[in-house]
């Protein structure tokens, strides 16, 4: 029986881009790792490498995404949130729950500066696969390092619906008053 072969080097990377490019979905370093018969820490590498030639990839807790340029259609703002890490799930599916896209948590460190880690979670079931990740791993979360406080950066198809996201988090007391 023939191994399946191992594709290599600069067409791995052309492969892999083109993945992520044609993926709507974010695509997981051991996805592409089986696709293209290497190791898992060989497509990080690629990744890596990728980064450096300044194409757009970011990694999710659900794998890896190619931004696309998109139109500037719908609404973006930055919101600042303090809650103990119990209650971060419910924080998530709160605002995805009003048609939010969570892009992705910042905190301020003393020593690092601005730390910013990718969510980029929509909806319920990818709430329920980063929460899932996070209890796997026991990793611990950015807003632990700053006693709960935290910037998410949001987006939503207009402002109205981010008016009402904001307004369900002051409610339920995780919006951080800033006046």
């Amino acid at each position: 029986m023939k191994e399946p072969t191992k594709i290599l080097g600069d067409e791995r990377r052309a492969f892999i881009l083109s993945r992520l490019q044609e993926s709507r979905e974010p695509i997981t370093g051991s996805e592409l790792a089986s696709i293209t018969n290497v190791s898992r820490q060989v497509i990080v590498g690629d990744i890596t490498l990728l980064k450096a030639r300044n194409e757009p990839i970011i990694a999710t807790s659900q794998g890896y995404i190619y931004m696309h340029a998109s139109n500037p259609t719908g609404a973006v703002r930055t919101i600042a949130c303090s809650h103990t890490p119990e209650r971060t799930e419910e924080e998530l599916i709160l605002l995805v729950d009003h048609g939010i896209t969570i892009k992705d948590v910042k905190i301020e460190h003393p020593v690092y500066g601005d730390l910013t880690a990718s969510i980029m979670v929509s909806n319920r079931y990818k709430v329920k696969q980063f929460m899932e990740k996070i209890r796997a791993t026991n990793a611990s979360y950015l807003s632990e390092l700053t006693e709960g406080i935290h910037l998410h950066t949001i987006s939503a198809p207009t402002e109205k619906a981010l008016d009402e996201a904001e307004e369900a988090l002051r409610k339920a007391h995780f919006l951080v008053d800033l006046e």
